[in-house]
């Protein structure tokens, strides 16, 4: 006993001792974000698919700024941001919707730092009232099909669940944790608010999410929607604009849109600082990289995105602006979306997913 009594004090020793070099270091790399710890900039995103986080990891590098791409799904990434925000782990995050930055911004988890190109950008598009976050892509979530094979496409979203003629046709996309499928059930929700409506909801809006999943092909995981369309498995799906042009010169598609007469759901991508980095030179360094019209202006060309950046518009391509600017957006009220989005998800993972 005498023995292991002494040998518990000595590991505790040894603990407390670590804990004390490794606050004394946290200290000097500037734990508190006011400095610059050096070494690889963490950057959290969830818009690095389609090769998007080994270019901007290429191209951050011949501009001197060493990174590691870190990916998640839009809901999934702001959470563990949230859940680091005490001890953070990564140093800058872009790609998130206005919605979950809101949440990163009320959690204090993101912190304001104004950009060397802000006066490019329009600040509405981002956060007008502190500058926490700021704007960098526009979006719009479309539902396409292949005009080569499709000749029969409908009007109204709506009309592939409740004409049988599209029944099983269209694939759904389940993964609910992810900003895209979370930003097609807000668009399926907003024209039923309620306030006297489960969770705020009428339960004729209900009906639509459940006929959309009852009637909707489910997402194969790890297999691209266009591999579907191509075979035959289905011939409408989802997909944001900016993946439509990569697709067709890899798939041999003509991609056509729906344009349904109430708009499509838009988002819109931006960057900001995670509080507490210790990095915080190397991550202001890298968001003013980033967002600048050159940059974007060559992200825009390399991936057929919309830049929010004025300057950096003039690279897009013609027929991404043509798109872009010919969909009408969906009234979609973020706030209240932002607010009951968990608990929509929920309910429509408990009773409605196949």
């Amino acid at each position: 006993m005498h023995k292991r009594t002494i040998k518990t004090a000595s590991v505790a020793t040894i603990i407390l001792s670590s804990m004390v070099l490794a606050s004394c270091a946290s200290a000097e790399a500037g734990g508190d974000g006011g400095g610059d710890a050096g070494g690889t900039l963490i950057v959290y995103t969830n818009s690095n698919g389609d090769g998007r986080g080994e270019w901007v990891t290429a191209q951050a590098a011949e501009a001197g700024i060493d990174i590691e791409i870190v990916g998640l799904g839009g809901a999934d990434l702001a959470n563990r941001i949230v859940a680091e925000k005490n001890n953070p782990v990564g140093d800058v995050v872009f790609g998130l919707n206005n919605m979950f930055f809101e949440t990163l911004k009320d959690e204090e988890a993101v912190t304001a730092y104004e950009p060397a190109w802000a006066a490019e950008v329009d600040q509405e598009s981002g956060d007008p009232e502190d500058g926490v976050f700021w704007p960098l892509v526009e979006q719009a979530i479309v539902t396409v099909y292949d005009s080569n094979t499709v000749t029969d496409a409908p009007t109204e979203m709506s009309d592939l669940w409740e004409d049988a003629a599209y029944d099983g046709r269209y694939e759904v996309n389940t993964a609910l944790g992810q900003a895209t499928p979370q930003l097609v059930l807000a668009g399926l929700l907003a024209p039923y608010l309620d306030e006297d409506g489960d969770l705020g909801v009428s339960d004729e809006g209900w009906v639509q999410v459940e006929a959309y999943f009852a009637h909707g092909s489910p997402a194969e995981e790890g297999t691209d929607l266009y591999a579907r369309i191509t075979r035959g498995d289905v011939d409408f799906g989802v997909l944001p604009s900016s993946g439509i042009t990569a697709r067709d010169a890899e798939y041999g598609t003509v991609t056509g849109v729906i344009s349904p007469t109430d708009g499509v759901p838009y988002v819109t991508e931006q960057v900001a600082m995670i509080t507490g980095t210790p990095r915080q030179d190397a991550a202001e360094e890298f968001i003013d990289w980033f967002g600048s019209a050159e940059t974007q202006g060559a992200f825009a060309a390399e991936f057929a995105s919309y830049p929010v950046n004025e300057e950096a518009r003039a690279e897009a391509l013609p027929e991404v602006v043509e798109l872009i600017e010919s969909l009408p957006k969906q009234d979609i009220d973020f706030a209240l979306t932002r607010e009951n989005i968990g608990a929509w998800v929920e309910k429509t993972e408990l009773e409605y997913l196949p």
